[in-house]
């Protein structure tokens, strides 16, 4: 197993592209299995929980080829197994969206209860009751949810929370539903988006994605496409807190800056000059010592859980005291002990993290928890005196392309070495 070696105190300078957005990817291969065409899928990261997603439909039976360009080439009219088996789902949660899309298609689908990252309970009950709502069968048996059906019909479906894979999946299901399906609270964030541009690429009639109630009119079939992946806005607030925590000046490219409103105002708030582009983001902090910066989590247009961790190590260095309040995971602050080896100063209560910003991390070995867990770790280490060294970085490789590697050619003093 690899870890990640960080010799801190470089201040980041130079430009980093941003790869495609992971949580657009998984369902967008997910709904492949909707078509009764190829599907080619570009702007792919290359993660590991994007192999697993391959991984899963080829033991479906779906024909998939990947180019060394990373792009992904769907067949589902090959496939012949219903199931996605627990040894997959245990490792990604996001297989649960195959749950969807294998009802709607092909009228059955065993989908294993999801294990996954350790940030909380994150359960599938909406899942389930939207499906039952648009006239599935469903039981749950053998620690598999088990659901049949002829051909789904339009409901509407109004959501007890905000979840975003419960909206991507109930979605995809509706998209060959017989009528019309109104999906109320759904989830706004532009993954959800994502998807549903990709849906309607291959002849889905949806109106309302980006908004909390989505409409959708089923049709008979979905054809084949050609879709590019929207960029990564979780990857671009890394590399741009990276920048500000280092004191540096760090420009991104191949981004979204509309998707990034929340995370730009609180860098601002910490001090740090940022430009946009059309395309790209920079953010500069040379000669400037960060301000610690309140962050309260809900779902988009807020401020992104996703991004909670990072603006936590950017604080434990920040003049000022900071609170992080965590409002969508209940396990979310596994990270927050960790960089208390730093030297961080760092108070829990709840759902709430108080940091008193100090003036120097000290390097510490740590260990990755979960996946945004382990960047924050990372970018903590870049500012840490001495050599840091974070362990159980098989998380980070679920979300991140190539991490050491782009932040070498930001200048960072980072490697990965053998555990």
């Amino acid at each position: 197993m690899d870890k990640l070696q960080i010799q801190g105190g470089v201040p980041l300078e130079g430009e980093v592209r941003i790869s495609g957005a992971k949580n657009a990817t998984l369902p967008i291969l997910a709904g492949a299995l909707l078509s009764d065409g190829p599907v080619v899928v570009g702007n792919v990261p290359h993660l590991k929980d994007v192999t697993t997603t391959v991984e899963l439909l080829g033991g479906m039976g779906a024909t998939v080829t990947v180019d060394e360009r990373m792009r992904i080439e769907v067949d589902a009219t090959t496939v012949r197994d219903y199931s996605a088996p627990y040894e997959l789902v245990k490792t990604m949660r996001a297989s649960i969206l195959v749950l969807g899309p294998l009802v709607a298609r092909f009228g059955r689908a065993d989908v294993s209860l999801p294990g996954g990252c350790a940030i909380g309970a994150r359960p599938v009950n909406i899942h389930v009751a939207g499906l039952q709502a648009l006239g599935a069968d469903i039981t749950i048996d053998g620690g598999y949810i088990r659901a049949r059906a002829d051909r789904l019909r339009g409901a509407r479906l109004v959501l007890d929370t905000v979840t975003v894979t419960g909206t991507e999946n109930l979605m995809m299901a509706a998209t060959l539903a017989k009528g019309e399906t109104v999906i109320e609270n759904a989830a706004r964030e532009p993954e959800v988006v994502d998807l549903a541009n990709f849906l309607i690429s291959m002849g889905a009639k949806i109106q309302g994605a980006g908004s909390d109630k989505i409409v959708v009119q089923g049709v008979e079939r979905l054809r084949g496409t050609h879709y590019e992946v929207l960029p990564d806005r979780i990857e671009s607030g890394t590399y741009l807190v990276a920048g500000a925590i280092t004191g540096g000046h760090v420009r991104i490219k191949n981004t979204r800056p509309d998707h990034l409103d929340a995370v730009l105002m609180k860098l601002q708030e910490a001090g740090a000059t940022v430009g946009v582009g059309d395309t790209w983001v920079e953010v500069d902090m040379r000669g400037r010592r960060p301000r610690a910066v309140d962050v309260r989590t809900a779902p988009y247009p807020a401020f992104p859980t996703d991004m909670q961790a990072q603006f936590a190590a950017l604080n434990t260095v920040a003049s000022g005291v900071g609170t992080i309040i965590e409002t969508i995971f209940e396990n979310r602050f596994m990270h927050m002990l960790e960089m208390r080896r730093l030297g961080a100063e760092i108070r829990l209560e709840g759902n709430t993290a108080i940091i008193h910003g100090v003036k120097r991390l000290t390097a510490a070995p740590v260990m990755a928890t979960d996946l945004r867990a382990s960047a924050s770790l990372v970018l903590a280490g870049l500012v840490a005196e001495g050599r840091t060294e974070v362990e159980r970085i098989y998380h980070i490789d679920r979300g991140y392309e190539a991490i050491e590697e782009k932040l070498a050619q930001l200048g960072a003093q980072i490697k990965r070495v053998p555990n």
